[in-house]
């Protein structure tokens, strides 16, 4: 059935807002010609887009051709600001962004593992009400949260998991509270992914999978340009898989003895000092992370290539394992330990996988490092706005 002309002005309308936000500002000549509409149907959405405050004049355009310049429209950056929080077991990093996702403000801080619940609450709440009043903004639209742990597919609620401490939970109600924003909450290891194929290493790939190393391990099941979190959430809890090399196996509670037990960071520190390979530590890293980025630092040093070697063993068999079930053609190494790794790591990891697998699949190191959770949550933020402001108004 043809569409009511309701329902079509609506569809142009976020085809042109789309436009505007993928290619910046543009005459109503560019929107004709990238939209396929007519010049009556641009001038009508540019009009309307105007009157609802979502589009403004932003310049003039000489197009070479007689008669005043062209107006050029943008996007209202700031119809709406935004928030994305990276939540780890020892503190929170906040950014604040316009509609368009231009940092405006960005802070962290530090969270001790003895500090009660509700005042590490209380400091994770304020930090991101300070951010906003510097950033200039009166209010947030949309607050994007990346934390650790398991999703609820059906509420969107950051589940009970054993292990992470108790004001993870209480943070996303008591944003809630104080703030007047809608709250949305993924699991890091997903942001990340969702980051790295926007703009990182998988920007190329509508499917793949993002195996996280750091502190623990854990995956993203990017399929077809959606990210997939199973029945439970639980997709990609590959620390929790059963692997050979380990002495035990895991359980419903515990993921020692599984995969984790192979590539968490304290087995890969455990592993390089057993080839003595030693680092500086750095601050809010895993010690793991330190002593990759050391041997891939001196790849010529027989204890730096037995390391990484070993490592690379350890991580094609859990690659391996996802590869055979889904077929994704691409891993990406994310997190401080894969980001660590790098290139080096990263070929190792693929020499082994052409050999253990019929399946070709590439391996990649992220490009975003540790800024690609906040760069996720901040892009869920973004689109979760977007979507609510750029949607059509209601029938009357």
């Amino acid at each position: 059935m043809p569409a009511s002309p309701s329902t079509a002005r609506a569809i142009n309308d976020r085809l042109a807002l789309r436009l505007l936000q993928q290619e910046g500002p543009l005459t109503a000549g560019q929107l004709k010609q990238l939209t396929g509409l007519s010049r009556p149907t641009v001038a009508d959405l540019v009009e309307r887009l105007a009157a609802a405050g979502l589009i403004s004049i932003v310049g003039e355009s000489g197009e070479q051709r007689r008669g005043p310049n062209a107006r050029v429209y943008g996007i209202v950056a700031d119809q709406a600001h935004l928030a994305a929080l990276d939540v780890r077991t020892e503190g929170v990093s906040v950014v604040v962004s316009d509609l368009l996702g231009a940092e405006l403000a960005r802070a962290s801080v530090p969270i001790a593992d003895d500090i009660g619940t509700g005042p590490a609450v209380e400091q994770a709440v304020t930090l991101v009400e300070r951010a906003a009043k510097e950033a200039g903004a009166e209010r947030l639209h949309t607050v994007g949260i990346g934390a650790p742990g398991l999703i609820d597919p059906a509420t969107g609620e950051l589940r009970d998991s054993s292990g992470l401490p108790e004001w993870h939970r209480r943070l996303v109600a008591a944003l809630q509270e104080r703030l007047p924003a809608r709250v949305l909450v993924e699991n890091e290891t997903n942001l990340a992914a969702v980051a790295e194929q926007r703009d990182g290493a998988a920007r190329d790939r509508d499917t793949f999978v993002l195996l996280w190393l750091g502190h623990g391990t854990g995956a993203a099941v990017m399929l077809d340009g959606r990210l997939r979190r199973g029945a439970s959430g639980g997709t990609g809890e590959i620390g929790f898989l059963p692997v050979p090399g380990t002495s035990t196996l895991p359980s419903a509670t515990d993921c020692e003895g599984g995969f984790h037990s192979l590539a968490g960071a304290a087995a890969v520190a455990a592993l390089a000092e057993r080839y003595g390979v030693v680092a500086d530590p750095t601050a809010h890293e895993p010690y793991a992370a330190a002593l990759v980025r050391r041997a891939v630092a001196t790849p010529d040093e027989p204890d730096s290539a037995g390391f990484l070697d070993a490592l690379a063993d350890r991580l094609a068999i859990g690659a391996a394992s996802v590869i055979a079930v889904l077929d994704p053609g691409c891993v990406v190494l994310g997190g401080e330990v894969g980001t660590a790794g790098g290139d080096v790591l990263a070929a190792r990891v693929e020499e082994r996988l052409v050999r253990m697998s019929p399946l070709p699949t590439l391996v990649r190191a992220s490009t975003l490092g540790g800024g690609a959770v906040l760069r996720g949550a901040l892009l869920t933020a973004r689109d979760g706005a977007q979507d609510e402001l750029f949607a059509p108004p209601p029938a009357r």
